[in-house]
């Protein structure tokens, strides 16, 4: 009977060790399945952390490019030096116009200058034509063969070949209709012969140089 109940009180003590054994066991395999449920939930924070980094970096490179364009695209204020070269170079210019301009109207009043000068000249040449021609238009048919004659025929269309040569020309006016602009007219005559306002008689020969008139011609008006 002792044996019997020494017997069970040492199952019961086995079996008490054997529940402690299995609780414990229950136990740790609690507490891993939490430290796992823990380490799942830091990993899933450490990831939400990381994008939240990634965004923000990404947020702070839009920044950083956005204000590198407004840098950029800022204009840079031009240095001393360039002002002061874009500021000769515009007078330099403006001073190349103005002497083009200058010479421009220089050479214009040269050429006027000259034209005033000849025409002065041939003005005073002109009496010596006008001498010529009375002389020459008195000579009589008998004494055109006069060899002294002959000569100063000669020397009278060398003269006007040498003022043609020079750009002078004679007014047509007889039979021409009358021009204030190239005709004076000095005299007015009725003469069913001519038509109106018709030059009818030439008293001096006007001539021209050019294109302006140096002499006006002395004329006759019909009708």
């Amino acid at each position: 009977m002792e044996k019997h109940e020494e017997k069970s009180q040492e199952d019961m003590v086995k079996e008490a060790v054997e529940d402690a054994k299995k609780a414990a066991n229950e136990a740790k395999a609690e507490d891993g399945c939490e430290e796992a449920d823990a380490q799942d939930t830091e990993a899933l924070e450490g990831e939400e952390e990381k994008a939240g980094a990634e965004d923000g970096d990404a947020e702070d490179g839009e920044n950083d490019q956005k204000s590198g364009k407004k840098f950029f695209g800022k204009k840079n204020k031009k240095d001393k030096k360039d002002e002061k070269i874009d500021e000769l170079t515009d007078r330099l210019t403006r001073q190349m116009a103005e002497f083009d301009n200058f010479r421009k109207r220089t050479d214009k009043e040269k050429s006027q200058m000259y034209e005033i000068g000849a025409k002065d000249i041939i003005d005073k040449i002109l009496p010596v034509v006008d001498n010529f021609e009375r002389g020459l238009g008195a000579v009589k048919e008998e004494e055109k063969e006069d060899p002294f004659i002959q000569g100063m025929e000669k020397v009278y269309k060398q003269l006007m070949t040498t003022l043609e040569s020079a750009g002078v020309k004679p007014i047509e006016a007889v039979g021409q209709e009358f021009n204030p602009d190239f005709h004076n007219a000095v005299m007015h005559v009725e003469d069913e012969n001519f038509g109106e306002n018709i030059v009818a008689e030439e008293f001096q020969k006007g001539y021209m140089y050019r294109d302006s008139v140096v002499r006006h011609s002395m004329v006759k008006v019909a009708n």
